[in-house]
């Protein structure tokens, strides 16, 4: 049985019950131990959490002007000069040299395929996609990583040819700006906003 929060205080300290998912204002926050005596009420607020990106923003930032961003390793001195990295990695993990800033969408058009997918039929309480979910790992021809996004058309198959689609039109500036759909998908089919 919910009930609406209530906050009071007992030995010093905030005791919280009932639910807070929908505390109401000005609930009166009272004293159990001194005649109930009020001490304040409740005053909720919604929360904004800022997540910066940092030195991945440039690919968030790319993905609403549907452009596909990568890293490349151009240290002389890594052993490993020349890996490309899908996702974003600003760093090299071997030599730790800032990575290149490299535009992968000519070449994820032309060469990307599922590697692997999995098929969610059910997900947690805060995801906004359509279910089923289809997730899938691309590969891409030259690139070393493997790229985690999901499928907005069709269904996934080991080594299905894909193409990139972005959110151009109200981009959220995250993941969710970046979809794939079976090669050869008419542009009029694509989800509203999205475009190749």
């Amino acid at each position: 049985m919910s009930m609406f929060g209530q906050v009071y205080v007992s030995n010093g300290k905030y005791r919280l019950k009932g639910d807070f998912h929908h505390l109401t204002p000005n609930i009166p926050i009272r004293n159990a131990e001194d005649g109930w005596k009020l001490m304040g009420v409740t005053n909720p607020r919604s929360m904004t959490y800022i997540h910066t990106y940092g030195g991945e923003a440039p690919f968030f930032e790319a993905l609403g002007k549907g452009k596909l961003l990568g890293t490349r390793c151009d240290n002389d001195e890594c052993e490993f000069k020349g890996t490309i990295y899908k996702p974003f990695r600003i760093h090299c993990p071997d030599c730790l040299g800032r990575n290149t800033v490299i535009d992968m969408t000519a070449t994820a058009k032309k060469t990307a395929k599922i590697h692997t997918f999995m098929v969610c039929e059910r997900s947690g309480a805060f995801n906004i996609l359509d279910k089923p979910i289809k997730f899938i790992n691309i590969e891409f021809e030259g690139v070393d990583t493997i790229l985690m996004s999901y499928l907005s058309l069709g269904d996934p198959e080991f080594g299905m040819k894909v193409v990139p689609i972005f959110r151009k039109q109200s981009p959220t500036y995250t993941i969710l700006d970046l979809s794939w759909v079976p090669e050869g998908t008419p542009e009029k089919d694509l989800p509203e906003n999205f475009g190749f």
